[in-house]
């Protein structure tokens, strides 16, 4: 009999158990762990642990007899149970948990990452090659494209630019409150996430196991076939429009035009491969304009893909890393995706979003979310763990990186320039959610201060003499200068402590 392979809970898409020489044999038995462990160590949003174990069965369900499907209270125990001491291999694991425990069982051979566009062997030669200077994505990207022939004419990129960022930051639409694009595809939920549902409140129930957030109707692909349905929807019907209103953010249409494919990409679902192929070929065929499929592909090919390399070429001890030396616990009402604590209408409403989907795009993200946890001076790590647990599309290699680097700039600047946070202006500029505030985005002291204004300077006041040699900060240390009502925004920054905005 073949040796069995393993599928962690993310490697559920056909390359996982394509064979060859670093691959499972045609057909060997597939083991799949649902490992209740994992639901103990980490308080998770109900609907990514309702999406996670629906995949899981719906593989097992597609694998027929071939499946080994396991329930169990760890890998370890699951293992024993499905292959005795039997031999095993599994594709490298996404996360150095996952990696340093299949490589301490002797039975395991760990066979190269699949899931990504490039090897990790290659992309150290590269980043090897740059030691002394920035790893940035944009040098990793047109790298990548080069190396992929992915939008590219010759040794040129089409259409003469590599990035079109530029054409990409259109403001929403004002007095619509949607972009009203065609609506995303959804799934419909059958027997598998009634079982699954019934076996989470049961956990709830029995186990003393915590969720956070709501488990509404599954929103996001739990199978192959669903997942290419979702790609195919958004190919077709979407990715037109996709490009121009990517930064913007709208409260009523938190969904805008963005693929929703993260999640799907990030179980394994869908290969990247063949994800941005047919973005290229939809702009080769005249269906999407060339700023819009760009934009798709460095999400896919340039941030996605930089994000999983820089994961493992940064080191263990990136997680520890904390440059602004920011400890604040995460308050209460964050934790709980408390929406309803929250007066500024930003905040409550991304957090409503999380809250009920598990889900909202990278800008609410980065520049509410990650923006505020920057402003208030809460813990990276702490930070980092939160949007693992409480984003469907949440892992640890995607999560350390944007939330360390990007997002906190606990790195001191190893992946970016400069901070990304901002006052209340950005936020009003690019969204809608500014209107209906009891806060002004204009204002810096005073009952009607906008936290993210008050919070912005009181931020580049406590990291004055770092932030002022910094070329893309310097300007706006010196707007300091300018402020004379600094003492008194400082007291009421203080005043406010963790208590919600």
């Amino acid at each position: 009999m073949s040796t069995a392979h393993w599928l962690f809970g993310d490697q559920l898409g056909p390359h996982f158990l394509r064979p060859g020489d670093q691959g499972p044999a045609p057909d060997a038995p597939v083991v799949l762990i649902e490992a209740k462990s994992v639901f103990r160590r980490r308080r998770f949003h109900r609907a990514k642990a309702h999406l996670v174990l629906s995949a899981m069965r719906h593989r097992a369900a597609e694998l027929g007899d071939r499946a080994r499907h396991v329930r169990a209270e760890t890998y370890r125990e699951g293992l024993r149970e499905a292959c005795g001491d039997g031999d095993v291999t599994v594709h490298h694991p996404t996360s150095r948990a996952a990696l340093d425990f299949v490589r301490r069982l002797p039975q395991v051979q760990v066979l190269p990452a699949r899931g990504f566009l490039v090897e990790q062997d290659a992309f150290r030669a590269w980043a090897d090659g740059h030691t002394g200077t920035k790893l940035r994505q944009e040098d990793f990207y047109r790298w990548t494209r080069r190396r992929l022939d992915l939008l590219m004419e010759g040794d040129s990129p089409v259409g003469g630019r590599w990035n079109l960022d530029h054409d990409n930051r259109e403001p929403p639409p004002r007095g619509t409150g949607t972009l009203d694009a065609p609506a995303p595809y959804r799934p419909r939920e059958d027997d598998i996430d009634e079982q699954v549902r019934e076996d989470l409140d049961r956990w709830e129930r029995e186990d003393g196991i915590e969720f956070v957030g709501r488990d509404g109707p599954r929103l996001f692909p739990a199978s192959r076939r669903e997942a290419r349905a979702a790609l195919s929807r958004f190919v077709e019907h979407r990715l037109a429009g996709f490009g121009p209103h990517e930064d913007a953010v709208l409260a009523a249409d938190p969904v805008m035009s963005h693929s929703l494919l993260s999640s799907s990409l990030n179980l394994g679902l869908l290969d990247p491969a063949e994800v941005v192929e047919l973005a290229e070929d939809a702009w080769r065929a005249g269906r999407a304009p060339l700023n819009s499929v760009e934009g798709f592909v460095r999400q896919v090919a340039g941030w996605r893909e930089y994000v999983w390399q820089v994961y493992w070429y940064f080191g263990a001890d990136y997680r520890d890393r904390n440059a602004l030396r920011h400890h604040e616990p995460l308050p209460d009402w964050f934790l709980d995706l408390d929406a309803d604590a929250v007066t500024a209408h930003c905040l409550s409403t991304v957090l409503a979003q999380v809250r009920d989907t598990g889900w909202t795009h990278h800008i609410p993200r980065l520049m509410v979310l990650g923006s505020h946890a920057l402003q208030r001076g809460y813990d990276p790590r702490a930070v980092t763990d939160w949007f693992h647990r409480c984003f469907v599309d949440g892992y640890d290699w995607v999560m350390l990186p944007n939330v360390v680097g990007m997002s906190q700039y606990a790195d001191g600047g190893r992946m970016t320039t400069k901070p990304y946070t901002s006052g209340g202006a950005y936020l009003s500029r690019m969204s809608d959610l500014c209107g209906p505030c009891a806060y002004r985005p204009t204002r810096r002291t005073g009952e009607q201060a906008c936290p993210y204004t008050a919070g912005y300077w009181a931020f580049l006041h406590r990291h004055r003499q770092r932030l002022g040699g910094n070329p893309r900060m310097v300007q706006a240390v010196r707007g300091l200068e300018r402020l004379g009502d600094l003492d008194q925004l400082l007291r009421e920054d203080a005043d406010r402590g963790d208590r919600a905005p």
